[in-house]
């Protein structure tokens, strides 16, 4: 974190890591392949596009009350501890139940709604109380420097239009009997749109350390819009899928999501650090410089006197 090399590292990686711990977590609380997990996955990622447009609007990186890198963190790892005491099936117990309230009359009313559907009732709660702390502090920031407190709320934007696109391509042919929720390719499409959702708040970093403008486009939306359109055209026009009109096909179309997604974002990895470590002349995962007729170095023991 001492450059803009090692803070690109450190959003990447915790871009990557957010979908495998939701897809983990949703695993541990027993909620599966489920409406919730796909709920968890877009609050998840929301909270972390969140900061990074707080931190691109304002200069700095804000841990707030309730924050991902630290209480989330110790949330996850409470819930994985107690699963492996008591096994995923203990978050389907009702929450009056849990709390031995189910038999008070005070209660007869209110919904014993499982433990795991309860932790993401709270996760919401968190979810707003962070958009609307990490908005105060943008329009602070705003208004400190005399510009528009307003114009910034625009670029919250490309996440909501990305992540309804990967909503309306897993409703077909409902939501809640999904045709790739419910199945094996499940797992994959999650890992495709967790890598471009890393492609694009890597971007959103990129920007930040570079003070370019705010990435607001992203050419991969167009592969998923036509995986969206495609996977409802019996909804949109009355007539059969054209690529996935069978699990096979879907598969392949799916995988080949992660495939170009997997390359897309390896490929701007590449460049950024190619990039950046020429500029600077000094080397990733190596510890090498270059010297003043540009050629790459390795370290020497300095010498003793």
């Amino acid at each position: 974190m001492a450059g803009p090399l090692g803070e690109m590292f450190d959003h990447g990686c915790d871009a990557l890591n957010t979908t495998l711990e939701v897809i983990i977590c949703a695993q541990a609380m027993n909620l599966g392949r489920s409406r919730w997990t796909v709920a968890s996955q877009v609050a998840t990622l929301a909270n972390f596009y969140l900061t990074t447009w707080e931190e691109y609007h304002t200069g700095q990186l804000y841990l707030g009350v309730f924050s991902g890198p630290v209480e989330g963190i110790l949330m996850i790892v409470t819930i994985y501890i107690i699963t492996g005491f008591f096994g995923p099936s203990f978050w389907d117990q009702g929450i009056l139940t849990f709390l031995h309230l189910e038999h008070l009359p005070l209660f007869s009313k209110i919904p014993n709604v499982g433990l795991n559907e309860t932790f993401m009732v709270f996760a919401a709660f968190g979810l707003a109380f962070n958009i609307v702390s990490s908005y105060l502090n943008v329009r602070r920031a705003m208004k400190a420097t005399g510009k528009s407190t307003l114009r910034p709320l625009l670029f919250l934007l490309p996440y909501p239009i990305a992540a309804a696109i990967q909503i309306a391509w897993l409703s077909y042919p409902a939501y809640y009997s999904s045709a790739i929720i419910n199945s094996s390719l499940f797992v994959p499409f999650l890992c495709a749109w967790g890598l471009q959702f890393a492609h694009q708040v890597g971007r959103m970093i990129l920007a930040h350390v570079t003070s370019t403008p705010f990435p607001v486009w992203d050419w991969m939306w167009i592969w998923s819009i036509i995986g969206a359109i495609d996977a409802n055209l019996p909804r949109l026009i009355g007539r059969p899928p054209i690529i996935q009109y069978s699990h096979g096909s879907t598969a392949w179309f799916v995988y080949g999501s992660l495939a170009i997604s997997l390359f897309t974002y390896a490929r701007f990895c590449t460049l950024v650090i190619n990039d950046i470590t020429n500029y600077m002349g000094i080397a990733c995962f190596t510890v090498r410089k270059k010297d003043a007729a540009g050629i790459w170095r390795d370290a020497t023991k300095e010498k003793k006197v």
